[in-house]
């Protein structure tokens, strides 16, 4: 580089929020990347509920706090999800002078010409578009070592229990969906029965989302032999990541795409449990028709108003979850069953892929 600095890459920003799965996604991707990048905490005050189209390229969304880590040097690479990040994520660019390239991840009700990539999958229901690549599901990955860790952790605690394990993670009320007590109780029996067939025990985990009296419901509709886990803030005796390296199959609730695809990422049978939903995907009937359409009529002018940023259709984890089964990675208790055939999640490498294609390979075998 001729200043004697020895570069490994592109420097890049991870814009953080607080939402789990959002953040998981955001730095299981950098992780993946292999450049080095700094984490940046995002915390939003009320303007942040208006409209990105107004916000515009700004700051006005964030509280103090966290816009004074944001300063120079600026990066090469800004990744960020869903919408309050964009405001920051232009603002990031205009300050170093477009230099920036910005990366985005689920969706943003902003102008989708705006990035360099948005990376997106089913449920979103973003148009195709030559900067948009749809992968078949999030980008949560849970490193190995710490499963291994987990599972060497719990594995004594549950020696006593007899196997097969299977793992019911539960998540809860959503924009999208609700897990109310009477659902939560047929929850519980439709397990138990899975549980007992299997002549094994239901290990059960609750999440942030998870409404208490239903969790109270879940736990006294199950008859099968069983360890419950109750979510709890900042517990760091939570089991989840040991139930993923130890069951021996999952039941993972219809709402919940991260830890879905957490579980098929262990390669084991998951079956999705279907919970009621709160509203329709707007357009159903009409799904994801408009991602290939072009020229005029009603699926064109859909597609520019999504592409545009007007218009955000509620998530549609149906089409999640038709993706995992044609895939051979899940089924639905009660419905579809998986695919004969396993094709494995091969999304990450493809999103890391498509990111280091944004930046020239200098001489040095420096990405720039």
């Amino acid at each position: 580089m001729g200043d004697g600095t020895v570069r490994r890459g592109p420097l890049v920003w991870v814009l953080l929020a607080d939402r789990a799965g959002g953040n998981g996604q955001l730095l299981s991707l950098a992780e993946a990347l292999g450049w080095p990048f700094e984490r940046r905490a995002m915390a939003y005050n009320g303007l942040n509920r208006l409209p990105n189209l107004l916000l515009g390229i700004s700051l006005k969304s964030v509280r103090p706090t966290a816009a004074g880590t944001l300063r120079p040097p600026w990066p090469d690479l800004v990744i960020g999800a869903s919408r309050r990040s964009v405001p920051v994520a232009r603002w990031i660019r205009q300050q170093s002078g477009g230099r920036t390239k910005l990366v985005h991840l689920l969706h943003a009700m902003a102008p989708l010409d705006l990035f360099d990539l948005v990376i997106t999958t089913p449920q979103y229901r973003l148009p195709e578009r030559p900067n948009v690549l749809h992968l078949a599901a999030p980008l949560n990955r849970i490193a190995e070592p710490l499963l291994h860790a987990a599972a060497a952790a719990w594995a004594p605690r549950l020696e006593h229990l007899r196997g097969p394990f299977v793992a019911l993670l539960v998540g809860g009320n959503s924009a999208t969906h609700r897990l109310d007590p009477a659902t939560a109780r047929q929850l519980g029996a439709a397990a138990s029965k899975i549980a007992e067939d299997a002549g094994g025990t239901l290990l059960v985990s609750t999440s942030p989302r998870t409404p208490v009296a239903s969790a109270d419901a879940l736990a006294a509709a199950i008859t099968s032999a069983s360890f419950i886990y109750r979510w709890r803030p900042g517990d760091t005796a939570n089991p989840y990541h040991a139930f993923l390296a130890l069951a021996d199959r999952f039941i993972v609730t219809s709402d919940s795409a991260s830890q879905l695809v957490e579980a098929c990422l262990t390669e084991k049978p998951v079956d999705i449990y279907d919970l009621p939903r709160s509203r329709q995907p707007i357009l159903r009937s009409k799904e994801w028709m408009w991602r290939h359409s072009e020229g005029s009529g009603f699926d064109a002018a859909v597609g520019r108003l999504v592409e545009w940023g007007f218009l955000k259709p509620p998530r549609d984890f149906e089409a999640l979850h038709r993706v995992l089964r044609a895939r051979g990675l899940a089924g639905t208790i009660g419905g579809e069953p998986a695919a004969s055939t396993r094709e494995p999640l091969d999304d990450m490498a493809r999103a890391v892929a498509a990111i280091r294609g944004l930046f020239v390979e200098t001489a040095d075998g420096d990405p720039r």
